[in-house]
């Protein structure tokens, strides 16, 4: 198996090889409109630092093309903190990992819903509410679909969730009360996923993708970036989120948390950030590719290059375990990009529910804001957002 940074056979394409390979993959997509092929991402992942711009500026074009300049906003809030049962090698809500994260019970109804009103205040069109479980049980999802209706009272969100593996029962469910979104990543490839999680299978995930699809949601699915696996492993698993035709991608960079199996892992480097969101783009030229989790932490002052490298959407604020950096602060980097933020309407599912915006709405209280982080702690997991 190659390491990382090296190609499958111990070389990297040359200078000429790579340039026929970026004109052909540009022909390919934006005049021919044909899907790119794994061994070309293959190629495309492992380019050196001197073609990486090249690379950069082309899945630019590409989501240019087939996206807009557009970026769109999301809030996530961790509903209920710790305690999880399954083993995610890179997840410090884990209860069998002991990480040092703050762990409550399922918030009340009130502070879900302020913490969504706060999302809408700056700028969110889409609110996630997260649990951390196997599975919900009925107790759960009887908390959950409390807080979606009263988010749907207060706000005109779109509203995710993201609830671990489902029944066809439980999805209907949750479609029926008008959520729209599930978010439930692969977060490896299949051939790497054995390493990272043990106690549920990669085919135990693909199940509830499909199962939500199905019963008519939209399906957020991506993964994380920098848990040990290989450029290729990394193309790998866009082709496997490719066959599951996802409507968003949420990109996730793995940000090590303590006492978790992966907290010895060095950060992936920006460069091969950058090329991993680069090849997704390419991989999926008209879909939603949502930089997220991990990303202020690994691509440090070369940020704004994700939203060059293909990225047309944000998680903004904080994750779950981990402090993003402020909305504002993103806010400014799409001025500055001149990149605009995108408007979601109200879908027609929703066109029947009144919006009784709150009369301090545009201030968010210190308990909201908090909410949406959880954890004050600097350092935490931050790895996958879903």
């Amino acid at each position: 198996m190659a390491s990382e940074g090296e190609t499958a056979s111990g070389t990297r394409l040359t200078a000429r090889e790579a340039e026929r390979l970026l004109a052909a993959v540009e022909r390919q997509l934006l005049d021919e409109r044909e899907p790119l092929q794994f061994e070309q991402a293959a190629q495309l992942i492992e380019l050196s630092a001197e073609h990486t711009p090249a690379l950069v500026a082309l899945a630019h074009r590409v989501r240019l093309a087939y996206c807009g300049p557009d970026v769109e906003l999301e809030s996530l809030l961790n509903a209920k903190s710790g305690g999880c049962s399954e083993d995610c090698a890179f997840c410090s809500q884990a209860a069998r990992h002991r990480s040092p994260i703050d762990t409550y019970a399922f918030l009340d109804v009130q502070q879900v819903t302020e913490a969504a009103r706060s999302a809408e205040a700056e700028g969110a069109s889409h609110f996630c509410i997260v649990v951390a479980v196997r599975g919900p049980g009925p107790r759960l999802m009887d908390q959950v679909l409390e807080a979606v209706a009263s988010i749907q009272q207060a706000t005109r969100l779109k509203v995710s969730c993201s609830l671990g593996l489902l029944t066809r029962e439980q999805a209907q469910t949750l479609v029926d009360a008008g959520v729209e979104m599930y978010n439930h990543n692969l977060e490896a490839c299949r051939s790497f996923f054995p390493r990272i999680c043990t106690t549920h299978s990669f085919d135990d995930r693909v199940e509830t993708c499909r199962l939500a699809k199905e019963v008519g949601m939209e399906l957020c699915c991506g993964g994380i970036l920098g848990l040990g696996e290989t450029p290729r492993q990394r193309v790998e698993l866009a082709f496997d989120l490719r066959a599951l035709d996802p409507d968003e991608i949420p990109i996730n960079f793995l940000n090590p948390r303590p006492n978790t199996p992966l907290a010895d892992r060095p950060l992936l480097a920006p460069l091969d950030a950058l090329r991993g969101l680069a090849v997704f783009r390419l991989v999926f030229p008209g879909k939603l590719l949502r930089y997220a989790g991990g990303r202020e932490v690994v691509l440090r002052d070369l940020q704004a290059m994700g939203l060059l490298a293909g990225a047309n959407g944000l998680i903004v604020g904080n994750y779950l375990t981990t402090l993003g950096r402020p909305a504002a602060e993103d806010r400014q980097m799409l001025v500055d990009l001149e990149m605009p933020v995108a408007r979601v309407a109200v879908s027609s599912q929703r066109s029947a529910i009144s919006h009784q915006p709150s009369a301090n709405s545009r201030q968010p209280s210190a308990l909201s804001l908090r909410l949406t982080g959880v954890s004050d702690e600097p350092a935490a997991d931050g790895a996958s957002t879903v």
